[in-house]
């Protein structure tokens, strides 16, 4: 478990490499809830991977860190890690499913990042055993590490710092370390606030695995809400979910892109599909009445999708 004082440490550590992000108002017509963003799309690499990253890399002492990093990640978390060890003057490898959209992979190539794409059953396999042919150095791991949590986390202690009569936070759930350390941060300030993770309907795992009670397999497709999605949930992670959150909330791919797009035309910022799944989510009702703060976690997404879904399109 990540207690208050791990995040409320990690806030300290970060405080100069991440930005702490806006939350805004969305007005919705139609919508009985008040609705607000966390504009983690803001950050320097456009996702909230920086916090966990930074984080983890600048705990590690000197002799971790000698042989560099490396990470297995869809694009945010690489980018993290790279923009990272461009900042300490270390070398970064990267082990991105053969899907990986082409925006992340240039993204990683300028922050310096070696990138090495593999099959992605294979690619999924690495979150388990966290190794990788003959790959050194440190390895960041994208959602299950304590300090990568506890990093953040630091987005939970903002929002209710930001918007104290908060009712509801909806979160992106990937690999589980964003859901879980916002939800670690908000049990330990502030219990009354309901926290749920936000799915899409072509991989959602964390749904059927809180249904059955146990960690569950689910068909996986890979589509343009390339951030989040997988085919299982880890076990460690399930064990923390069940715990922290108070469900797991699914949106069809339509919805995600018209959610994409009132992002785009209400508050003129980017968001990927994972980074608008919250929004579509409490746009549906799913999340109920109230005040509710959606954490929009990225706005890494190829350019001619976007244009798709700004014409109206599923891409």
């Amino acid at each position: 478990m990540i207690g208050l004082s791990d995040i409320e440490a990690a806030r300290e550590r970060i405080a100069r490499i991440a930005l702490r992000t806006p939350l805004v108002a969305i007005p919705v017509e139609g919508v009985a809830s008040e609705i607000f963003l966390k504009l983690e799309n803001l950050q320097p690499i456009g996702s909230f991977k920086i916090r966990g990253a930074s984080n983890f890399m600048g705990a590690a002492s000197a002799a971790d860190l000698a042989k560099g990093v490396w990470t297995a990640s869809a694009g945010n978390m690489a980018q993290g890690a790279a923009w990272n060890a461009r900042r300490l003057g270390i070398p970064c490898t990267v082990v991105v499913p053969e899907t990986a959209p082409r925006a992340k992979l240039d993204a990683i190539a300028r922050l310096g990042g070696q990138i090495v794409p593999i099959p992605v059953q294979e690619w999924f396999d690495v979150f388990e055993t966290r190794r990788y042919a003959s790959l050194e150095g440190l390895f960041v791991h994208a959602f299950s590490d304590p300090l990568v949590m506890a990093g953040n986390g630091t987005i939970g202690l903002e929002v209710l710092e930001d918007l104290p009569d908060v009712d509801t936070i909806v979160v992106p759930w990937g690999g589980g370390g964003l859901a879980c350390g916002i939800a670690a941060a908000v049990r330990a300030r502030d219990p009354r606030v309901k926290v749920f993770a936000a799915e899409v309907e072509t991989a959602a795992p964390l749904s059927a695995s809180l249904s059955a009670g146990a960690p569950m397999p689910v068909e996986y497709r890979a589509t343009f809400v390339d951030g989040i999605g997988a085919p299982r949930v880890y076990p460690e992670m399930f064990e923390l979910a069940a715990k922290l959150l108070d469900g797991a909330l699914v949106s069809s791919l339509r919805e995600i892109a018209a959610a994409v797009r009132l992002i785009a035309e209400r508050t003129h910022t980017i968001a990927e599909g994972a980074g608008a799944a919250a929004l579509a989510a409490a746009l549906a009702g799913r999340a109920g009445p109230g005040r509710i703060v959606c954490i929009v976690s990225g706005g890494n997404i190829d350019g001619r999708k976007l244009a798709k879904i700004l014409d109206g399109e599923v891409p």
